[in-house]
C-alpha cells in the first residue's frame, strides 16, 4: 500500500546506510501500512488484554497445577501482582483482564472485565471443547475488547491466562498447520515425561478430529470450537478487532500464536497488522509463527504467557516508529550521500 511504500522510501533517505536498522525497518514500514500514513503514529499508549479461561482437558492429567489456579491468578492479575503487571508498568502500558471462560467466578475488580461465555470448556480429549455459538461469542468478546481499547491506545498487546491452555494451543497448531503432535506439544508449566506423554496423546486424539487444515472462516470456527479454548477464541477476535481499527497488535507466545492461526483463517488480511513479540520456548510457537510468516522480535526462551514477552518487545516497536518519524533525511540534514 502507499503508506508502506512511502515509509520504505523515507527509510532509504534517512541519515543512515540503507537497511542498516535491519528488522526494525520492516517494523516501521508495517506500522505505516497499518496506520495508512507515513510516518505512523507512535504505538503509545499500549494496552495488554489478558484473556482468561479454563479447560475441561484438565481432567486428563496434562498438568500438575490445580484448575483453581486460573481464578486465583486472574485475581492476582487484576490486583496488579503478576509479572505482566510489572512489565506493563515498566513500559507504561495499561492492563485489562478479561474473564471469558474462567470456571470459578472471580468477582468484580476495577481492572477485570466479566465477559464469561461459559465456565470453562468441555474436555477436548473426548469431544468438542465448545459449541460453534460459544466459539463465535468468544471471538466477539475479543473484537469488542479490541475495538474499545483501540479508541484510546496506539498498540494492543495479547495476553492470556488459563491452566492447561498450552494443550489446546498444541491441538490448534496441529489442526491448522498439519504439524505432528509430538513436535507441537511442549512442557507448558514444566511437566515431567509421563505427563508430557499423556499430553501428546491427548493432542493427537483431539487434532485427529479436525479432518482438514482449515482455510475458510467456517472451517476455522469449527476447528476452534472442536479443540480450542475460550481465551484462544477471544484472542483471535482481538487480532481481528485490532486490524479493523488499524491499530498494530503485538502477539505474545504460543497461546497468541495458535489464536493468530485462527484469525488468519477467519480473515487473512488481519495478519498484516500483527507483529510477533518473541519466540516462546514452547515448540508449537515456532511452528505457528512459521505458518503465519511472522518473524519474532525477541528470543528469550520465555514460556510464561500473560503478554510478558510481547511487552518486552514493545520498546523495539516504539523505537522503529520513532526513528521513521524523527530521524532526518540526507536532504533535510544537509548530509552528503554516498
Amino acid at each position: 500500500m502507499a503508506a508502506e511504500r512511502a515509509a520504505r522510501e523515507r527509510l532509504d533517505r534517512m541519515t543512515k546506510p540503507p537497511g542498516s536498522l535491519g528488522v526494525l525497518e520492516d517494523v516501521a514500514a508495517q506500522l505505516a501500512g497499518t496506520a495508512g500514513q507515513c510516518p505512523a503514529p507512535l504505538p503509545t499508549p499500549a494496552a495488554v488484554a489478558v484473556f482468561a479461561g479454563d479447560h475441561g482437558v484438565h481432567a486428563q492429567g496434562v498438568t500438575p497445577w490445580p484448575q483453581e489456579v486460573t481464578a486465583q491468578m486472574v485475581a492476582n492479575l487484576a490486583a496488579g501482582g503478576a509479572v505482566v503487571n510489572a512489565f506493563a508498568a515498566q513500559v507504561g502500558a495499561d492492563v485489562v483482564v478479561v474473564d471469558v471462560g474462567v470456571a470459578t467466578p472471580v468477582g468484580p475488580a476495577p481492572a477485570l472485565l466479566e465477559r464469561n461465555v461459559r465456565r470453562g470448556t468441555a474436555d477436548l480429549a473426548v469431544g468438542p471443547a465448545m459449541t460453534l455459538d460459544e466459539a463465535r461469542r468468544a471471538v466477539e468478546v475479543g473484537i469488542e475488547v479490541a475495538t474499545s481499547l483501540a479508541a484510546d491506545h496506539g498498540c494492543l498487546v495479547t495476553g492470556d491466562m488459563g491452566i492447561t491452555n498450552t494443550t489446546a494451543s498444541a491441538a490448534l497448531v496441529c489442526a491448522f498447520t498439519g504439524a505432528a503432535p509430538a513436535e507441537a506439544t511442549g512442557r507448558g508449566t514444566g511437566v515431567d515425561d509421563p505427563t508430557l506423554a499423556r499430553k501428546v496423546d491427548v493432542v493427537t486424539r483431539a487434532a485427529a478430529r479436525v479432518p482438514v487444515r482449515p482455510t475458510s472462516p467456517e472451517q476455522a470456527l469449527a476447528a476452534l470450537a472442536e479443540v480450542g479454548g475460550l481465551e484462544h477464541a477471544a484472542l483471535a477476535g482481538f487480532v481481528l478487532g485490532a486490524a479493523a481499527a488499524r491499530v498494530p497488535v503485538l502477539l505474545d507466545g504460543v497461546i497468541a500464536g495458535s489464536a493468530a492461526l485462527v484469525a488468519a483463517a477467519l480473515s487473512p488480511a488481519a495478519l498484516e497488522h500483527a507483529l510477533a513479540g518473541h519466540s516462546s520456548a514452547e515448540p508449537g510457537h515456532a511452528l505457528a509463527l512459521r505458518a503465519l510468516g511472522l518473524r519474532p522480535l525477541l528470543g528469550l526462551d520465555l514460556r510464561l504467557g500473560e503478554g510478558t514477552g510481547a511487552l518486552l518487545a514493545l520498546p523495539l516497536v516504539a523505537s522503529a516508529a520513532r526513528a521513521l518519524r524523527d530521524v532526518a533525511t540526507f536532504d533535510s540534514a544537509g548530509v552528503t550521500e554516498k
